[in-house]
């Protein structure tokens, strides 16, 4: 781990702390040595930061010190860069959307060094690009969130279609395309809709308040196996 990076995760242990840390439980978190600890805290509270307490007692961070905001590390910056790079192989335009104006936040807001790792463009998402779907995928977003039910013209891989009533749960990315989780009103059963084979897609009027847990407990636990495109 860099030392700058080091330095930070010191930080936030001791910010998240109920209680002194000692050098030796940092170090065995951070898997660094105990005297890299000392001289790490050292450094921060040469840098003013409130650190207070020493070897034996531990150390705990005065109230009132916040870090400035987006303040990341190289491997997280890294980590943000591909995952936003990932959204845009997506069919969900709604997230590409999302997705490009994170990217110009954080660009906008982080110091040069972390702003380089943005722009370098060495990380790349590579593969095939989901097609769009028949419909907006936030409007199945929206749904999962406020437990509304939606109404479905699907056509399965045989060609057969039906009319369906769901109670989506979750929604399941791919390359090619992306999985609607959801309790079938017709088949009373948990089932997973291909987005590519959704023909239309609506919000119905009733609502599901309150069992949208049960039902992805329901679906992560025993229930998977019948979770099958249909």
């Amino acid at each position: 781990m860099r030392k700058a990076s080091r330095l930070f995760e010191i930080i936030q242990i001791l910010r998240l702390a109920r209680k002194p840390m000692t050098a030796a439980a940092m170090a065995e978190t951070l898997e660094v040595t105990v005297r890299s600890i000392y001289r790490d805290i050292a450094a921060l509270q040469a840098m003013r930061v409130p650190i207070e307490g020493g070897r034996g007692i531990g150390y705990i961070m005065r109230p009132g010190f916040d870090l400035p905001p987006l303040m990341f590390s190289i491997e997280e910056m890294e980590a943000i860069v591909l995952s936003l790079a990932l959204l845009e192989r997506t069919a969900d335009e709604e997230l590409k959307q999302a997705a490009r104006r994170v990217n110009r936040k954080i660009s906008g807001a982080v110091p040069a060094p972390l702003r380089q790792a943005m722009d370098n463009k060495a990380l790349y998402a590579w593969g095939s690009i989901a097609q769009p779907a028949g419909f907006d995928l936030a409007i199945v977003r929206r749904a999962i969130r406020d437990e509304r039910k939606l109404m479905l013209g699907y056509r399965d891989e045989l060609g057969s279609a039906s009319e369906r009533t769901i109670r989506p749960v979750a929604l399941i990315y791919y390359s090619q395309t992306a999985n609607i989780v959801a309790w079938c009103e017709l088949r009373q059963a948990i089932r997973n809709f291909r987005s590519d084979r959704v023909e239309h897609c609506a919000t119905a009027e009733d609502f599901f308040k309150g069992d949208g847990d049960r039902l992805r407990e329901l679906w992560t636990s025993g229930w998977t196996e019948k979770a099958v495109p249909v």
